[in-house]
């Protein structure tokens, strides 16, 4: 079955966007997935097709209508899929709830613009709201983006490795090891002799070590979790130190 993303927005040209390149470019193509974009702005109010108005309590900007968001949403079969708000207010988006949305049927995004949507509604419509990062962007359209790629790499057929999408980060609660490539010397700078020595044991317990010891500087709150989860002492100290590592 093709994975179905649709898309609540103003600006429905958005997509798909970056999403049309590379790897989900190819996928879409081959029909491995689809994106819907819905403009809201046909749900609007009156000749002007109005979707916002003022914040009640006062404060600068305005706020997406109750009415107009749910109208949009109810015209949308979600058939299993789930309703998704990007925002700051939400939880973080982890590796886990990509992993959630990809083995489903699909996912329904909804972007919000101006100062956001009513709260009524995004209760009301039971939406899981969730967080790129701790920064505000101009409109969820970008969040959305980040979303549905994430997810789109872990259908099936889309990766040309399966072992890809395991030894990455966050794939077991660690980020991944510092990557290396030709030439073996660059810039006065050797790759670690371990990765030379064909000795694929040896290989695996270096990355092991070094995602460890990555994780444990860069990312202190996935450590904690991941010691908790591993029942380990949070304390112990992590493999050989790591250069750089690729946040995904």
């Amino acid at each position: 079955m093709t994975w179905q993303a649709t898309a609540l927005t103003l600006f429905p040209d958005m997509f798909p966007g970056t999403l049309g390149h590379s790897l989900a470019g190819r996928a879409l193509e081959r029909g491995i997935w689809s994106v819907e974009a819905r403009d809201m702005r046909d749900y609007g109010l009156g000749r002007h097709r109005v979707v916002d108005d003022t914040p009640f309590g006062g404060g600068a900007g305005m706020v997406m209508r109750p009415d107009v968001v749910a109208s949009a949403i109810a015209d949308i079969d979600l058939a299993g899929r789930p309703l998704v708000y990007p925002t700051p207010r939400g939880r973080r988006l982890m590796q886990a709830d990509i992993r959630r949305y990809a083995a489903g049927p699909g996912v329904v995004v909804l972007c919000g613009r101006y100062e956001g949507v009513d709260e009524r509604v995004l209760e009301a419509s039971g939406a899981e709201q969730v967080s790129i990062g701790d920064y505000v962007l101009s409109g969820g359209e970008v969040a959305a983006t980040v979303l549905l790629d994430a997810c789109v790499r872990l259908l099936p057929g889309v990766m040309g490795s399966g072992e890809s999408a395991v030894e990455e980060s966050f794939s077991d609660g660690l980020l991944e090891y510092p990557l290396y490539t030709k030439p073996a010397q660059w810039d006065g700078r050797d790759v670690p002799e371990v990765l030379l020595s064909g000795h694929h044991a040896a290989i695996a317990k270096w990355r092991r070590a070094a995602s460890e010891t990555v994780t444990q500087a860069r990312r202190p709150d996935l450590w904690a979790a991941y010691q908790a989860g591993t029942g380990q002492d949070i304390s112990r100290t992590a493999g050989p130190r790591a250069d750089a590592d690729r946040l995904n």
